[in-house]
C-alpha cells in the first residue's frame, strides 16, 4: 500500500512514516503522557485480548536530547520504539533509569493495546493514540508498581509483573542502548511503514522551568545575556588575582626550578554575567569553563565536569580546574 493511500484512510490524528530502521525518529510525533501516579498496580478496566503478546524493552538510558523533563537535574534521554506484530495484539513493558521520553511507532496492522512504563526518574510516552491505556509507575511519581528498568539481564521482576498486569509472562526482552532505537517484534520488511499519532511533539514534554541541556543551554544563555564568551583577558585576570592573593614565602629561589602558575582555559569558556542555572548534561565533551566575576552569585544546579573559577572565593571547582 502506498503511503499516500494509507494516510488518506486513517484518522487525521495519525501520521504514516517511511520505515528506516537504522535511523528512525519520530521527532514530530505526538505525545500521550500519564504524568500522575497510578492509584493501584494495574490497568483500569483492561481485559487482555486473545493471543496477546507481551514485549519488554529498555536500558539505563537512551540517546540524549537537549532538554530536561523533570527537576532531577538529569538531561532527558529518548527511545524510539518500532513495533511490528501484525498477527498478534501487543502490550509493552518499557523501562529506563534516566528521565526518558518513549516515542512509539508501529507497522500498519500492529495493534498495541496497553503500555506499562517505569524507571527511577520521570518517564513519558509519546506517539500513542489517546485511547491506548498507559500505566506509568516510577520512583519519580511514587507509582504503585514501584520502579524498575529493563536490561539484558537481571530481569527477574519482569514475568511476575507481566502476569500481574497482563495475565502472562513476557514473550521477549529487547535491550536498548544509547542509540535510542529499539525494534520490537517480527523482522521488518523492506516496504514496512511506521504509524504514529501526531498530536503533540516530544519537545512539549520539556520542563519549561529548567534550561535546555548541554551546549544548547549554553547557547541560549549567551543569547539572553546570562553568559558571554571568555577571552584571554579573563583568564589572565584569574591568574593575576591568584598570584596577588598568594602569601609570599620567605624562601630562597632554587636553581633550575620553574614557578608554577594557574593556567585556566579559554576554550569553550564563558563569563557568567548574572544569576544563572547550570544546564544539565555538562559532562564529557559537553563540559565547559565558567568564570564567575566578583559580585555575581554562583549558579544553581550541577556543573557536571565543567570548571568553575569563582573570583569571589578565588577557588576553582571541578575536574577541569588547572
Amino acid at each position: 500500500m502506498k503511503v499516500g493511500i494509507a494516510a488518506a484512510l486513517m484518522s487525521a490524528t495519525i501520521a504514516v512514516y517511511a520505515d528506516d530502521l537504522e535511523s528512525f525518529k519520530f521527532d514530530s510525533a505526538p505525545t500521550a503522557v500519564q504524568a500522575g501516579a497510578p492509584p493501584s498496580c494495574g490497568f483500569e478496566s483492561f481485559k487482555a485480548p486473545a493471543g496477546l503478546t507481551v514485549y519488554a524493552a529498555g536500558a539505563y538510558s537512551g540517546r540524549e536530547v537537549p532538554f530536561q523533563i523533570d527537576q532531577s537535574g538529569h538531561q532527558a534521554t529518548q527511545f524510539d520504539i518500532a513495533v511490528n506484530s501484525p498477527d498478534k495484539p501487543v502490550a509493552l513493558i518499557l523501562g529506563a533509569y534516566e528521565p526518558t521520553v518513549w516515542n512509539i511507532g508501529w507497522t500498519q496492522g500492529t495493534n498495541i493495546v496497553a503500555v506499562y512504563v517505569s524507571g527511577y526518574h520521570r518517564q513519558a510516552v509519546a506517539g500513542l493514540d489517546s485511547k491506548i491505556p498507559i500505566l506509568n509507575s516510577s520512583y519519580h511519581n511514587k507509582g504503585a508498581c514501584g520502579s524498575s528498568y529493563v536490561t539484558a539481564e537481571a530481569n527477574e521482576y519482569l514475568n511476575p509483573l507481566s502476569r500481574k498486569l497482563f495475565g502472562q509472562p513476557v514473550t521477549m526482552v529487547y535491550p536498548g542502548d544509547q542509540s535510542g532505537k529499539i525494534s520490537v517484534g517480527l523482522p521488518f520488511g523492506a516496504d514496512a511503514r511506521l504509524v504514529t499519532s501526531s498530536t503533540v511533539s516530544p519537545e512539549s514534554l520539556r520542563d519549561k522551568q529548567a534550561p535546555l541541556a548541554g551546549q544548547a543551554g549554553i547557547d541560549v544563555a549567551v543569547k539572553n545575556g546570562s553568559l558571554r564568551a571568555a577571552t584571554s583577558a579573563d583568564a589572565q585576570a584569574w591568574i593575576d588575582a591568584k598570584v596577588a592573593s598568594s602569601p609570599r614565602r620567605d624562601v630562597p629561589p632554587v636553581a633550575g626550578a620553574v614557578a608554577t602558575r594557574p593556567s585556566p582555559s579559554v576554550y569553550k569558556a564563558y563569563v557568567i554575567l548574572k544569576a544563572f542555572t547550570f544546564p544539565a548534561g555538562l559532562y564529557g565533551g559537553n563540559a565547559v569553563t565558567f568564570y564567575v566575576p566578583k559580585g555575581v552569585p554562583l549558579p544553581s544546579g550541577q556543573p557536571g565536569h565543567s570548571a568553575v573559577y569563582d573570583f569571589n572565593s578565588l577557588r576553582c571547582e571541578g575536574a577541569m580546574c588547572r
